[in-house]
C-alpha cells in the first residue's frame, strides 16, 4: 500500500512539475512572433560574465534604455516577452540573467530543471553580485550607439525589490519602476536620486501593507515616491494579467500598469524631476497609503503560483 502511495505521489509530482515548466508556453509563443531584433550579449566585468537578453525597438531615433530585472523565476520566457513588449513601445531593453554561471555546468536560468531550483538559486545570490551585474547591464545599455543616454530600471517581484535597492546605488538613472517588490532600509533611502514609482496589488498584503511606511520614510528622506495600488489584483499581475486565463482584475492591472509606466517615461524619454515625495491620498490600506485603483475581486497570486506550491507539497510528502 505504501509503495503504491509513493508511486502515486511521484506521478503527481511529475505532472505538477510539467505544468510548472509549461506554464509560460504562451509567453514563449508570443515572443517567437515578434519582428524585433533580439540577441544575447555576454557582459564582462571583473572576471565575471553575465548573459543579457537585449531587444531593440524599430525606431529611427536614438532610444532610452530600460534595464529589466526579472522575477524570482529568473530570466523566464515571460521576462523576455516583457522585454520585447517594452521594446515595441520604443525602448532598448537590457535584461540580464542574474543566474548566469549559477546553473548546472555553469549555465544560467535555462540550465535549471525546474522553477524550484531557480528560486533556490536566486535566493542564494549575494546582493553585491546582483548590484555589480546590474551595473554591467546599465553601463552596456548606456554605451550603445542607438541609446540616447537615458537609463530606467524596472523590476518585478524579487526584481521589484532589487530595483528599489538599485536606486539607492545608481545615481544616473532617470527613474525606477518597482512592481510589487519590497523597499530598502529607510536609512538607505537618503542615497536615492531618481524618482521611484510603485505598482502594487490590492490582494498582496505581504508587500502592499508596507507601502504606507515606505511612503512616510521616502517623504522624510525628501525623495519622490509615487505608489499606486491596483485594487483586486494579485501579486505578479504583470505576468498573470497577460496569461490566457487572466482574471479581469489582473488583466486591468497589467494594462493600467504598463500604460502608467510608459506615460511617466514619455515619448522623449524624460521622467518626472526628482523632488519631495508627493503626498498620496488616504486609501483603504491606511493614512499616507498609495492611491487605490478600483477593480474587481480576484484571488491573490504570489510569486510562487499554485503549481509551485503543490510541487513543494508533493516533494515534502515524498521525502517522508
Amino acid at each position: 500500500m505504501r509503495s503504491a502511495f509513493v508511486k502515486l505521489l511521484a506521478a503527481s509530482f511529475l505532472v505538477f512539475t510539467a505544468i510548472t515548466l509549461s506554464a509560460q508556453d504562451w509567453a514563449k509563443a508570443a515572443l517567437e512572433k515578434s519582428p524585433r531584433h533580439r540577441e544575447y550579449v555576454p557582459l564582462k566585468r571583473a572576471g565575471r560574465t553575465v548573459q543579457a537578453f537585449v531587444v531593440y525597438p524599430e525606431v529611427s531615433n536614438k532610444a532610452p534604455v530600460i534595464v529589466l530585472i526579472h522575477e524570482i523565476f529568473g530570466l523566464s520566457d515571460w521576462a523576455k516577452l516583457m522585454a520585447d513588449e517594452l521594446a515595441a513601445k520604443g525602448y532598448i531593453v537590457v535584461a540580464p540573467d542574474l543566474l548566469s554561471g549559477a546553473g548546472p555546468n555553469g549555465g544560467g536560468t535555462d540550465a535549471f530543471s525546474g522553477q524550484d531550483q531557480v528560486t533556490k538559486a536566486i535566493s542564494g545570490l549575494s546582493p553585491e553580485q546582483v548590484t555589480a551585474d546590474l551595473d554591467s547591464a546599465a553601463d552596456y545599455g548606456k554605451g550603445l550607439p542607438a541609446a540616447n543616454g537615458k537609463i530606467y530600471v524596472a523590476g518585478f517581484c524579487w526584481g521589484g525589490g532589487k530595483t528599489f535597492g538599485y536606486a539607492t546605488h545608481r545615481h544616473d538613472i532617470s527613474a525606477a519602476f518597482v512592481f510589487y517588490g519590497p523597499s530598502p532600509q529607510a536609512a538607505d533611502m537618503k542615497n536615492i536620486t531618481a524618482p521611484v514609482y510603485g505598482f502594487y496589488a490590492g490582494n498582496d498584503a505581504r508587500i502592499t501593507s508596507a507601502v504606507p511606511a515606505t511612503t512616510e520614510a521616502m517623504k522624510a528622506a525628501g525623495k519622490t515616491y509615487d505608489p499606486v495600488v491596483y485594487d483586486g489584483a494579485g501579486h505578479g499581475f504583470m505576468r498573470a494579467g497577460q496569461a490566457p486565463d487572466a482574471s479581469e482584475a489582473n488583466k486591468k492591472a497589467y494594462e493600467e500598469g504598463l500604460k502608467r509606466m510608459l506615460s511617466i517615461i514619455g515619448g522623449n524619454g524624460s521622467a518626472a524631476t526628482p523632488g519631495l515625495a508627493k503626498p498620496a491620498p488616504a486609501s483603504r490600506i491606511g493614512e499616507g497609503g498609495a492611491t487605490a485603483i478600483a477593480g474587481t475581486s480576484s484571488t491573490t497570486m504570489d510569486c510562487h503560483d499554485a503549481a509551485d506550491s503543490t510541487t513543494h507539497h508533493m516533494a515534502a510528502l515524498m521525502k517522508k
